[in-house]
């Protein structure tokens, strides 16, 4: 057992499980959590055990296939950025561990690709789903308060594969292929807005068993999204456009060529479709208010 995290808690703070410890919003929350007091340990499947300089315990642990959990003294919420459906198996275990609180974090990919063209798009779609509300189920079998978030586009630590992806063509290429006229409105959201939006709910009764839609603060074209990300680059913005039906032919040209970036005609696709959501619940129950698109 790593007793540090819980001998470093503030006053009336639990102890907070974190698992996918090194994923993009994991980078922002952790320091948040240890700054708000509360006694925080991470979990990761290819972490180094022990407490590092900002007390933060970390954890070497497999959610998946039912392998035990690291014993954590005080522990009472649970915030969960590894895979959504990877959750609901687990629940149990976390409640006879003293977890009360969940956070989880799916996606609004549960919308966007419901009625995708890729087959492995509505699976995921499916499964998204699926696994809210095996977590909705799971929860109030073992009393727990759940709140569900479900980002949009994450940006911020340049490991995501959304806009890092983008700024690694740019800068690898200087210009970026685009399904014209690509007016498919988007709403990138910063991994500390979602960091944040999790210290505010921790606490906010309103956000008990409720799901949310977390957008960003900035509603803009697909194309007009990556421009920033040219000048974010320090690049002028360069684009290849061709109409729809181009790109099935230009995308088996492409493939064939092994240093060129992996582009989907669903990606394409959806270059030229809205994927836009309201924030108004979260503004309303938690305050939520992200920033605008800043890559």
């Amino acid at each position: 057992m790593i007793e540090d995290a819980s001998e470093r808690a503030g006053p009336g703070h639990g102890g907070v499980c974190v698992t996918g410890a090194t994923s993009p919003v994991a980078a922002f929350l952790l320091p948040r959590l240890r700054r708000e007091g509360y006694p925080v340990y991470a979990l990761g499947r290819r972490v180094a055990a022990g407490v590092d300089a900002d007390g933060v315990a970390w954890c070497r642990a497999e959610l998946e296939g039912g392998s035990p959990l690291p014993a954590m003294a005080g522990l009472t919420t649970l915030v969960h950025l590894a895979p959504l459906w990877l959750l609901p198996p687990r629940i149990e275990a976390f409640a006879r561990m003293g977890v009360r609180r969940v956070i989880a974090f799916g996606s609004t990919s549960r919308f966007t690709k419901q009625d995708s063209a890729s087959v492995a798009e509505q699976a995921l779609a499916a499964r998204l789903a699926g696994a809210e509300a095996a977590l909705a189920g799971a929860c109030g079998e073992h009393s727990l308060v759940w709140t569900l978030f479900r980002p949009t586009l994450t940006y911020g630590s340049g490991r995501d594969g959304n806009i890092a992806f983008i700024a690694r063509v740019v800068r690898r290429y200087g210009v970026f292929p685009l399904a014209a006229p690509a007016t498919g409105r988007r709403q990138p959201v910063h991994a500390d807005d979602l960091a944040a939006a999790c210290i505010a709910a921790l606490e906010c009764p309103a956000t008990q068993d409720r799901a949310y839609n977390l957008p960003g603060g900035e509603t803009l074209s697909y194309r007009r999204m990556v421009e920033a990300v040219f000048a974010a680059c320090g690049r002028a913005p360069r684009f290849v456009s061709l109409p729809p039906t181009a790109w099935r032919l230009a995308l088996g040209a492409l493939s064939l060529w092994p240093r060129a970036p992996r582009i989907g005609l669903e990606m394409v696709a959806r270059m030229n479709t809205d994927m836009v959501f309201d924030l108004e619940d979260a503004q309303r129950d938690f305050g939520y208010s992200p920033r605008p698109f800043q890559p």
